[in-house]
């Protein structure tokens, strides 16, 4: 039947098929669960073909919500008490009135509109009121949510990835890392003017995520650490149209960054004065160490073995 209506496509057709078929592994249900296979789909949201096989599937395989480590204890999907955390934040996705949204995962219970919740990393109360759901550009309020949604809340400075939110409970989830840049570059203004401006920028792009944020408490010059060119690159644009600030990023003296704790305070201090033109902190706080090479790193390293030396760490997480 192929061969007689596309006799001119058929052949490559057939080889594509092969090349799949014996590039790939047949699904296995336990692998793809386990997260060790990623089935691939193929289709045109546009053209509305494959859209159907791909939402048959989410129903058919994907698995219901799982626990959470909320850092005292595990947190069961079924439980009635509200909780979740932030996992990602968005800004200006409505240019003309500057919003940001904060991505939020809900662990268990249930959400409903209006409801007070704890926030764990100020220890205070908020009222969640107006929260979103998204479906492609269109925001649609969210009246109801449980386990395994998530929900778009405003967010006007007072949420950052990493934060939980509970109906009293201190539960901090885990597993939404920083890893220290591979790549580091200084901030400099075209326009002196325009400082508050780029202070401004990077402090919510760094909040967001989109860039790894550091200042120099020595000379006070704002650091972007990265994995990849491409996010500074990004983040220069979005300076440029959210934020109207014209910046220049420079290569800086840096081979990597340790977030560091310390076992007293006499420790921190000594070490500080020390290293006080090596020392930054992040925008959390957190005293993070500049290396200027592996060999730097590794002479503070031995030296300071009381010192801890991360390379990662939790989104939210102060460090001791």
């Amino acid at each position: 039947m192929l061969d007689e209506q596309f006799p001119l496509e058929v052949g490559k057709l057939r080889e594509d098929v092969e090349l799949i078929q014996s590039a790939s592994s047949p699904f296995n249900l336990v692998d793809f669960l386990a997260g060790l296979q990623s089935p691939v789909f193929f289709g045109s949201g546009i053209n509305n073909f494959g859209v159907q096989e791909i939402l048959k599937a989410l129903i058919d395989w994907a698995p219901p919500p799982q626990e959470r480590n909320g850092g005292t204890r595990w947190v069961q999907p079924a439980e009635a008490p509200f909780s979740g955390f932030v996992f990602k934040i968005q800004a200006n996705m409505d240019p003309k009135h500057r919003d940001r949204i904060a991505f939020f995962r809900v662990c268990s219970g249930r959400y409903t509109s209006g409801m007070k919740v704890k926030h764990v990393r100020m220890d205070r109360e908020m009222k969640l009121a107006n929260a979103l759901t998204f479906m492609a550009n269109e925001r649609v309020l969210m009246e109801d949510a449980v386990a395994g949604d998530i929900i778009g809340i405003h967010n006007h400075g007072q949420l950052h990835i990493g934060d939980t939110l509970t109906e009293g409970e201190t539960l901090a989830f885990k597993g939404i890392p920083y890893f220290s840049p591979e790549l580091f570059r200084v901030a400099r203004l075209r326009d002196p003017l325009k400082s508050k401006q780029l202070q401004k920028g990077l402090q919510e792009l760094g909040e967001e995520g989109a860039i790894q944020v550091f200042e120099n408490l020595a000379s006070g010059a704002m650091l972007l650490g990265a994995v990849g060119t491409l996010q500074f690159e990004v983040v220069a644009q979005r300076l440029q149209t959210e934020y109207k600030v014209d910046a220049i990023f420079e290569s800086a003296d840096i081979h990597t960054a340790r977030w560091l704790s310390f076992p007293d305070e006499a420790t921190r201090r000594n070490f500080e004065r020390e290293q006080q033109h090596r020392m930054a902190k992040d925008v959390d706080g957190n005293p993070v160490f500049l290396a200027s090479t592996r060999y730097n790193l590794d002479v503070t390293r031995e030296k300071w073995a009381q010192v801890d030396f991360h390379d990662s760490r939790e989104h939210g997480q102060k460090m001791d």
